[in-house]
């Protein structure tokens, strides 16, 4: 070896070595003007948050000298934990264009995410739950996200929703040669099809198995909005997903829909439009969480009488607005667990906020709006550990506002300052 290799060889590997070795942790010191830990808290005075390594390692009253690479000043704001938004569609933009299907690949899916990951996360959302999307296309902005190199929130995703051949969530409505070329493969009729459909869903790396327990509003097919799969198919869904550790999030507006569904161990309902006495209970008796979603037809019903949607899904649309205004008021009645999800996808990506006005026009007190976007959020996710509160250890997932949200949820519209995992979204 000439003395010249050597130098390089020996130049490569130390800067191999020093690639290889990791960053030094930064220590970040957030000084607040009110800190907020949970929804259960009352706003602090001021006090500083120290940061290390996407970790929150302690919050101390005052502003005291405190040693940190570098400081934020939040000094006139109030800081509390990232929202947690349980049903987004990242990888889509609103619209009526069902043909799209047809027309754009699931790669540009990717980026019309990116652009929407950013967006939600600038909006407060630390977190969100990915509730449907390509065959990959949320997973790979999972990772994105997860490694800082799309900025946006944490996403759990849950990939292709199952469906029952030409329900809501297959596709439809093209010639049939179309609609077998499209499909996503996740469709499923009987037990043992069910069940190997959920397997194979966790093998491509779900996070949470995403089901079509009944028709869909914005779905073509005008064929009801009850039940989909039996009762027995939608057990064996829930059953595997369990014994694999997942939960299952079931997409379902009809009564006997959200019943069966509730009655099958399926862990949240998403929608829960006709939700009536019979289905409310059988929430509360299997524990079954409530996600509303009135953001969803607060966004629909804005685009009426536009030539947005076909007359099909108009007609539906119309049919489901005098329930959705009743709807949190009703599931809380019996005693359901109300968290929050907005839809966002259905309606322009940014405005998840805007949801926790309707749930108070419903009943629920600021306090309460708050914790299902933060601590009940997070324990549906099971990550009641990881995020929705401020603590040491948790997740250094912080937002800020002008502002009081326990005396007007509505400043969490304005977020003026975002970290997730540690990371500021500029």
């Amino acid at each position: 070896m000439t003395r010249r290799v050597r130098r390089v060889a020996g130049f490569v590997g130390a800067l191999g070595a020093v690639l290889a070795a990791p960053l030094a942790a930064e220590t970040v010191a957030i000084r607040a003007g009110s800190v907020l830990t949970d929804a259960a808290s009352e706003p602090s005075g001021p006090a500083t948050i120290l940061v290390t390594d996407g970790k929150i390692v302690s919050i101390t009253p005052g502003a005291g000298p405190v040693t940190a690479d570098r400081e934020i000043d939040l000094s006139t704001m109030t800081v509390l934990p990232g929202l947690i938004d349980l049903h987004t569609h990242l990888t889509g933009d609103p619209g009526g264009d069902f043909w799209k299907e047809a027309t754009e690949p699931d790669e540009w899916g990717v980026v019309v995410g990116a652009k929407n990951a950013l967006v939600t996360a600038r909006a407060g959302f630390t977190t969100v739950r990915e509730a449907g999307s390509g065959r990959d296309t949320a997973f790979a902005l999972r990772r994105g996200t997860a490694e800082g190199v799309v900025p946006g929130p944490r996403i759990v995703a849950a990939g292709p929703a199952l469906s029952i051949i030409g329900g809501h969530a297959d596709i439809n409505s093209f010639r049939s040669q179309v609609n077998d070329v499209l499909t996503s493969g996740f469709t499923c009729t009987g037990v043992v099809e069910c069940a190997a459909k959920v397997r194979l869903a966790s093998q491509r790396g779900s996070d949470v198995i995403k089901i079509t327990a009944t028709g869909g509003v914005l779905s073509q097919q005008n064929r009801g909005l009850e039940a989909h799969f039996t009762p027995e198919e939608m057990k064996a869904i829930a059953d595997t997903a369990h014994s694999l550790g997942l939960k299952v999030m079931a997409h379902a507006h009809g009564a006997r829909g959200i019943q069966q569904a509730a009655e099958a161990g399926i862990d949240s309902i998403e929608h829960g439009t006709y939700l009536d006495e019979a289905a409310a209970r059988a929430m509360k008796a299997n524990g079954t969480v409530l996600v509303p979603t009135l953001m969803a037809l607060e966004g629909v019903s804005e685009a009426l009488g536009k030539g947005i949607y076909t007359p099909v899904v108009e007609g539906k649309i119309r049919a489901v607005q005098p329930l959705m205004a009743s709807l949190v008021s009703r599931a809380r009645e019996y005693g359901v667990t109300v968290a929050f999800g907005t839809d966002a996808g259905v309606f322009q990506h940014g405005r998840n906020a805007e949801e926790l006005a309707l749930m108070t026009a419903q009943g629920m007190s600021n306090r309460e709006a708050l914790a299902s976007a933060t601590t009940e959020a997070a324990k549906v996710l099971g990550m009641e550990n990881q995020i929705g509160r401020l603590a040491p250890g948790y997740s250094a997932d912080i937002i800020a506002v002008d502002g009081n949200p326990l005396a007007d949820v509505t400043v969490l519209e304005d977020v003026g300052f975002v970290m997730v995992r540690g990371r500021v979204i500029e």
